[in-house]
């Protein structure tokens, strides 16, 4: 047993420093690992047989259906709009394109689902705008990239998808409602942070919007903000299940950017259908080999090893979790969020139900910790693409990251340690 958890640390590693795809590493790391515990055919056959039934989940549909209906939006004219409305909210402060840029990635992100997506979308917008009026680049760049990752939390999001799948049935939708509050939490840390900086080096205050101008921003951005109201509405009132509430948020953003707004044609229809079986191919390959992953290591009693050890570390609830948060944040910085889920969620759900603390409130802890990393060098996803869009480097914008890294840490502390952050709306909703 001992020589088989070696190979699978030793090869994992070194396969990630050659850069092989995650999906890919993981998927040969598992067939290694296996071929030091059971014979060869064996082995193969049971990562053939763990792929193909990790990814045989109803709920999983609903992936491919909200990666569609973001792309819907991300190329419909949503983020112009989102962009209008957020000016019209707090432009007219101190710093407010600072403001604007982390209140649209909030509101685009809760309709897209994807902080790759808010990343693009409104990052190709705000960074630019903001330059133009004075910002500084590596600034703009860093309120992008960490305002994005709020999209995860601020439901719908594919990632609290992959948890319930990963914690064995949790509550969809307890989890889409809980993740509202540290999702705004988040949001408000990072316009704190941009708030102080703005007054520290005397950014510019936007103009006050006429009132005529504001009310006509409000109305257009109303169709785009209505997705979140229909989804998330819907599945509260017991309409449709968050998997139907996928297909219907396909439905109206298919409606929105090719009838209503028409900033989509029907001749780029193939091409974002094409873009979609890509994104989803890639999420179902990293949900199938770390589902086999996560098997191999019930096998060797990793999970349980990991369990009494921090167990008998301490007995210290606070001390515990703190160590969790710890490992999850490392782990962040250099694996993508969904194969994390599925591979610590069975490592660390024992110890967290051990603890008295509720797999719904651990989710909303696990994804939030997990977002941190997407904008944390060396492998952060949304940190690569805001660079690229921003037109700078990783280690410029880590300068400009390190006080909204801490507000962001503060903030999972607090959905840590105070529960009712997470669980209170669920708890309101019946759930």
């Amino acid at each position: 047993m001992e020589i088989s958890v070696l190979v699978l640390v030793i090869s994992f590693i070194i396969l990630l420093l050659v850069s092989v795809p995650i999906a890919i590493a993981i998927g040969i790391t598992t067939i290694l690992t296996m071929l030091f515990t059971i014979p060869p055919e064996p082995a193969i056959t049971t990562v053939a047989q763990q792929m193909a039934t990790g990814i045989n989940s109803f709920a999983l549909l609903a992936i491919p259906f909200f990666i569609l209906s973001g792309l819907f939006m991300g190329r419909g004219g949503i983020a112009r709009r989102l962009v209008d409305f957020a000016k019209v909210l707090v432009g007219m402060l101190p710093g407010g394109l600072a403001y604007v840029n982390v209140l649209s990635c909030m509101f685009f992100g809760a309709i897209s689902g994807s902080a790759a997506a808010a990343t693009s979308a409104i990052g190709g917008f705000m960074i630019p705008m903001m330059n133009k009026e004075g910002y500084d680049n590596d600034f703009s760049t860093a309120v992008t990239v960490t305002s994005a990752t709020t999209g995860l939390l601020i439901p719908p999001s594919n990632v609290l998808i992959v948890y319930s799948l990963a914690s064995g049935g949790v509550s969809i939708a307890a989890l889409f409602i809980a993740g509202y509050l540290p999702g705004i939490l988040v949001g408000l840390g990072l316009m704190g942070v941009s708030a102080v900086i703005a007054v520290i080096r005397k950014y510019p205050v936007g103009e006050r919007v006429a009132v005529a101008t504001a009310i006509k921003k409000f109305f257009d951005a109303i169709p785009s903000l209505l997705l979140i109201v229909i989804v998330i509405g819907g599945i509260i009132a017991g309409i449709f299940t968050p998997t139907e509430a996928s297909a219907v948020a396909v439905l109206y953003a298919l409606l929105l950017s090719v009838v209503i707004y028409r900033e989509v044609k029907i001749s780029q229809l193939p091409e974002i259908l094409l873009k979609t079986v890509e994104t989803t191919a890639i999420v179902m390959l990293l949900i199938g080999t770390s589902k086999a992953m996560s098997w191999i290591l019930s096998y060797e009693n990793i999970p349980q090893n990991i369990s009494a050890a921090l167990i008998g570390f301490s007995n210290s609830k606070v001390v515990i979790l703190l160590m969790i948060n710890l490992i999850l944040l490392v782990v962040g910085t250099f694996m993508d969020m969904t194969p994390a889920v599925l591979i610590f969620t069975p490592i660390f759900l024992p110890i967290i139900k051990a603890l008295g603390m509720s797999p719904l409130h651990f989710g909303i802890v696990m994804v939030l910790n997990l977002c941190i990393g997407l904008c944390t060098p060396p492998v952060g996803s949304v940190l690569f693409l805001g660079c690229s869009i921003g037109n700078t480097t990783i280690a410029r914008v880590t300068k400009s990251l390190l006080l909204f890294y801490a507000v962001m840490i503060i903030a999972l502390m607090l959905v840590t340690y105070i529960p009712w952050i997470s669980e209170i709306l669920p708890r309101v909703f019946g759930y």
